[in-house]
């Protein structure tokens, strides 16, 4: 039976997380009113994950899973789970249960009252450091004032969606992805599901500063023309002091000529000054051109080396161009 809801699984090193992930999952899908299946994404682990997963699928075979070449990401993995889920509405959640698997009964019951896309929003983080818990909510704040689209406040990639915004996804080509920014650059009716965010339930975190740093500039990026105006608007303010101090400069020469401000001292900060300006204006293009750089390459946004659990599907997943693949084969699968 197809089944009307999908819940994607993102999973890198968790095999200390995915035995307890899997038995409240299964107590929320047995609660659920329609049939259920689990896409477990497994982003290059290095640990028992993907055999834990693989022993999952034997005994439920609720439980599908996707097994990347190597490590692609943690919006990349998303990717590749709504680009196979079968259901009509999808849910998004992490592996670490700092996403409570018991909210998704109530995300459903939003969708079955016609919301599109029902978002999960943090109003507390438990057991989360003051510098994790202040950067997340400065950028927030700076993103929702510079995007060109209104990005709620402190929400993560755990939502339900339904399936014509998951199919509309699909269809967008780009691979920097930021699938919060497009979830709601897409629109569609959308409401906010408050929640606490539990601490991790076992194991390290995985988005640690620099992966949160990475993410960040990419959502920046993605959505918001301003940080090339500020290069444009730093070139300008740049541009009025240069004039500025060479007025200055020939007033001193004529009327103050031993001034302390007219002599090498003021030639370097000058210098150095303009060359910040510069080379701060240049890495802010770079990052605008390489994000075109990626795309125009048009490499695949993933490489599968294992697929199983979506063989009895009436009809093979629809996986887009900008994807590779692996045939669906049992026999592969035990011969990896």
């Amino acid at each position: 039976m197809k089944p009307t809801y999908s819940f994607i699984v993102p999973v890198f090193n968790e095999e200390a997380t995915l035995p307890e992930l899997y038995r409240r999952l299964s107590a929320v899908m047995d609660c659920m009113d329609g049939p259920v299946e689990v896409v477990m994404v497994d982003d290059g682990s290095h640990d028992r994950s993907l055999a834990l997963m693989r022993d999952l699928h034997d005994r439920d075979h609720r439980i599908c899973y996707l097994s990347f070449t190597r490590n692609f990401g943690h919006q990349i993995a998303v990717t590749a789970g709504l680009n196979f889920v079968r259901g009509q509405a999808i849910v998004v959640l992490d592996a670490d249960l700092q996403d409570p698997p018991e909210l998704i009964p109530t995300l459903a019951e939003k969708w079955r009252r016609g919301y599109d896309v029902i978002y999960a929003q943090r109003v507390q983080r438990h057991r989360e450091g003051w510098f994790k818990r202040l950067t997340a909510y400065v950028f927030y704040r700076l993103l929702r004032q510079l995007a060109d689209v209104d990005i709620p406040l402190d929400t993560g990639d755990f939502c339900l969606m339904d399936r014509r915004v998951v199919d509309t996804l699909n269809a967008m080509p780009e691979r920097n992805r930021y699938i919060r920014g497009l979830r709601s650059w897409l629109g569609f009716r959308q409401i906010a599901i408050p929640f606490e965010r539990d601490s991790r339930f076992a194991g390290d975190v995985k988005y640690t500063f620099r992966k949160s740093l990475a993410l960040a500039i990419d959502g920046l990026v993605s959505f918001s023309k301003v940080p090339l105006r500020i290069s444009t608007y730093v070139g300008l303010l740049a541009a009025v002091m240069a004039i500025v101090m060479a007025i200055l400069v020939v007033y001193w020469r004529f009327f103050s000529p031993v001034s302390p401000l007219t002599g090498y001292a003021t030639i370097a900060v000058a210098i150095f000054f303009l060359g910040a300006v510069q080379l701060f204006s240049i890495g802010i293009l770079g990052e605008y051109i390489g994000r075109i750089y990626e795309e125009v390459k048009n490499r695949p946004a993933y490489v599968l080396g294992e697929v199983n659990g979506f063989e009895t599907a009436n009809a093979r997943p629809n996986v887009p161009m900008n994807s590779t693949r692996e045939p669906f084969s049992e026999t592969r699968r035990r011969n990896l």
